[in-house]
């Protein structure tokens, strides 16, 4: 009786609430309305435009614990879609998802951010000894190295804080994002929460998904000869003489650039901070920004001459380039595709825009987690801890629905990643006219 008042659309009329002031998702076959929440929605409104008239609940299941689904109803049009369906891949995706909750694995974070921060703080207090109290060049240059690996520790306890609460409660939680991003690191976690969430609502998009937008400096794929858009930046991603250029010694320049990758994340910090775009919590990232750039200077200029502040900087920043490498690694040589992401091929999406990085247990600390890439990105609310013990299902999931799982060592993630730069190096060089054959290529077989 209840089912004949049911009112139903298709997934076709479900498409066409797909704009801003008109956005509707389903999840489950259930139809809401989130128009207006869409705008105050604490993973930002990008991730819900991207996904907008479609159905979305498996990445609904990955990214929200299971008392956000108490919230919905508010939002419930009264419609169901009418031509809803659920894929093998999906029921199966699901169901460990549920195992895992079952099991307590998304509470169990055990002591990895607590023993973190405290080799953060162990680190820092040397950096400042060794800077301030110590005379040989010897000690400045460790100094300069060790904080480019605080950096990078400081880096994950950022991350872990803004995927699941670290802390013993969000409002500690939040000020661990502060102190390890805004003031540790110089780096805003308000601007990595808005490009890192559509990272990875949108992995591998080439016009969605900001981690893939480097041009002019780098084109993983010859679509971007194309001159494509940003839906991200919504701007063209021009594809003119300078970009040519650079690209073409894009092999060569990679790990150059990764030494200086820092200064293109401070402005990029700045320009979002300082923009007329709706920012949580500005007035706080602003202070945190405001308190690395008190302190960094500050002991930098405590070096006794400019060729050692020079050196101090650039061994740091060369220390840290490591982590700015391993994020490229993990998607760089990965499968890429061109237009928005789709709600209903969640765990397909991120398998094949993913690489892990294999390496020993004793070496969790130095990826942060993060050489699980792909198992991240299935379950981002996942502590890290938990990773390294869910990856056999992974794998065996993979196999089953025959998805690729790519486990390579960091010198074989290096190698994959430099042959494909070198590939789309070689394809700029050889644009000698507007429909070279190389795009027809790409446009038959996309990949990294």
């Amino acid at each position: 009786m209840e089912g004949e008042k049911r009112k139903y659309i298709t997934s076709e009329e479900l498409q066409h609430h797909n704009k801003p002031e008109d956005l509707w998702i389903s999840i489950q076959g259930k139809v809401y309305n989130v128009t207006d929440w869409s705008k105050v929605h604490p993973g930002g409104e990008v991730l819900i435009l991207n996904l907008a008239g479609q159905d979305l609940t498996d990445s609904f299941i990955a990214y929200h614990p299971g008392t956000a689904w108490k919230y919905l109803d508010s939002f419930f049009t009264g419609y169901y879609l009418k031509d809803f369906k659920v894929s093998e891949v999906s029921k199966d995706y699901r169901k460990l998802a549920s195992e895992f909750s079952k099991l307590g694995l998304f509470d169990k974070k055990e002591h990895v951010t607590f023993c973190t921060l405290a080799s953060v703080a162990a680190m820092f207090l040397i950096v400042l000894y060794g800077v301030l109290r110590c005379t040989s060049v010897w000690a400045h240059l460790g100094s300069g190295m060790l904080l480019g690996l605080l950096w990078m520790q400081s880096a994950y306890v950022g991350h872990d804080s803004g995927h699941y609460v670290v802390m013993t409660n969000s409002g500690f939680n939040k000020l661990a994002q502060l102190i390890s991003g805004n003031c540790l690191t110089g780096i805003s976690i308000a601007w990595w929460k808005w490009t890192h969430n559509a990272h990875h609502i949108a992995c591998n998009s080439l016009d969605y998904d900001p981690d893939l937008q480097h041009m002019p400096v780098f084109a993983v794929s010859s679509s971007f000869f194309k001159s494509i858009t940003s839906r991200f930046y919504g701007r063209v991603l021009k594809f003119d003489f300078l970009a040519r250029f650079l690209i073409s010694y894009q092999h060569w320049s990679f790990y150059p650039v990764m030494i200086v990758a820092r200064v293109n994340l401070y402005l990029q910090t700045f320009l979002l901070l300082f923009s007329r775009r709706s920012v949580p919590d500005r007035a706080m990232n602003i202070m945190g920004i405001l308190v690395f750039w008190t302190w960094f200077p500050l002991l930098v200029s405590c070096l006794p001459n400019w060729p050692e502040r020079v050196m101090f900087v650039l061994a740091s920043f060369t220390v840290c380039s490591i982590q700015h490498v391993q994020f490229c690694l993990n998607h760089f040589a990965a499968n890429v595709y061109v237009g928005a992401p789709s709600g209903n091929d969640w765990f397909e999406k991120q398998t094949s825009g993913t690489l892990d990085i294999s390496c020993s247990t004793w070496m969790d600390w130095f990826f942060g987690g993060l050489q699980f890439q792909l198992e991240h990105h299935l379950f981002p609310r996942l502590p890290r801890c938990q990773l390294r013990k869910i990856s056999p299902l992974v794998i065996d999931l993979c196999k089953k629905h025959n998805l690729p799982y790519r486990s390579l060592s960091f010198w074989e993630a290096n190698q994959w990643t430099i042959r494909t730069l070198r590939t789309a190096a070689l394809q700029a060089r050889d644009l000698t006219n507007p429909d070279p054959k190389n795009l027809l290529w790409e446009a038959v077989n996309t990949h990294g």
